[in-house]
């Protein structure tokens, strides 16, 4: 158990009915903003996907999915779902949807292994999105332009939620800093990933981290991603690999960065049949959902998550994601939190 109890915690919405409301605004808010900005289409996601399908999210590789038989399909095993990066472009293809149009969906999945702290649940609620593009915009400029306009999303959320609640300032810099993980590693050689992440954010506010996934030049990866979904590994016209990013922002109440959003251009056939190979994951080329890219059967596809305790957290000034989301806590984390004024759901 990891935990940040800032001292005195101020927080700007203290009683839990008015919480309520401003969350409620928050995601009515936000993902409206979303839908207008992308050109998305609301649809309803799975909560549990069948194993050997290939559609679940490896995440970082290590995480174990919870399952469970199903009586009337034989016992044959389903998965409660870590992400919906690979079953949206299968959803994509279903509907046909033309380039510079997608879909956004509630995603609510179980991550029972999570490392529980400030940011951290086992119970994750998403937007995910994902959008249809063209062949030529499988780019680096492609990928900044998402991004500021999902940045956009964030800044006329946080400006509207200002007027119903006016204790919560704005905070958000008018521009979100764009840096390659490579930049960042030569910036700070010194520090970690994560004390490198802090710094950048701690500066400008609002960062987006491009090039998650492949090696650095000091052997190690700025973090991990599956192979599968984002394209860490193509060169970009920048001069580095990687066609991805995490988006961060800078929390007063923590004093830390907090991830709100993971998101990036996504394989085309080449790059999940390199990505395989360096990872030593050439098995899955058979499975369903990997085939069928492989042949050519999915749209190309740029997506990703965004975190909506997160934002709701973040927007909120609040200090626990426990603050704004119903989970199961750590007895002693529960306790701690309440010698601190936080209550947490």
């Amino acid at each position: 158990m990891s935990l940040i109890l800032p001292s005195p915690y101020l927080n700007p919405i203290p009683d839990a009915e008015s919480t309520e409301r401003a969350i409620r605004q928050v995601k009515e808010m936000f993902q409206n903003n979303l839908s207008a900005q992308l050109a998305l289409l609301r649809v309803t996601a799975p909560l549990v996907v069948l194993r050997g399908s290939g559609l679940n999210d490896d995440l970082n590789g290590t995480e174990r999915a919870v399952s469970f038989a199903v009586r009337d399909r034989n016992n044959e095993v389903a998965e409660v779902v870590h992400s919906l990066a690979k079953w949206k472009r299968c959803k994509l293809a279903e509907l046909q949807t033309a380039p510079g149009r997608g879909i956004y969906t509630d995603m609510n999945a179980l991550r029972p292994e999570e490392e529980l702290d400030n940011l951290h649940s086992i119970y994750v609620d998403q937007w995910d999105w994902e959008q249809v593009i063209r062949p030529e915009e499988r780019t680096i400029a492609f990928l900044k332009k998402t991004v500021r306009r999902i940045y956009e999303s964030i800044k006329v959320t946080e400006n509207k939620l200002y007027i119903e609640f006016p204790q919560l300032q704005p905070m958000l810099p008018e521009e979100i800093h764009f840096i390659h993980a490579e930049e960042l590693l030569k910036r700070y050689p010194t520090l970690s990933a994560k004390e490198r992440e802090h710094e950048i954010t701690r500066t400008y506010r609002a960062v987006f981290i491009i090039g998650i996934g492949a090696p650095l030049s000091n052997g190690e990866p700025h973090d991990s991603r599956a192979a599968d979904y984002d394209d860490w590994s193509t060169p970009n016209e920048e001069g580095y690999v990687g066609l991805n990013g995490d988006l961060l922002l800078w929390d007063s109440v923590l004093d830390r960065s907090v991830e709100i959003s993971s998101m990036g251009i996504r394989v085309d056939a080449a790059a999940l049949e390199r990505q395989l190979e360096l990872r030593n994951e050439t098995r899955k080329r058979t499975l369903p959902f990997h085939r069928t890219l492989l042949e050519g059967g999915l749209p190309l596809t740029v997506g990703g998550g965004i975190g909506q305790s997160r934002l709701c957290m973040y927007l909120l000034r609040k200090a626990h994601i426990g603050e704004v989301q119903s989970s199961i806590w750590p007895e002693a984390m529960i306790a701690a939190c309440r010698a601190h004024g936080i209550r947490l759901a």
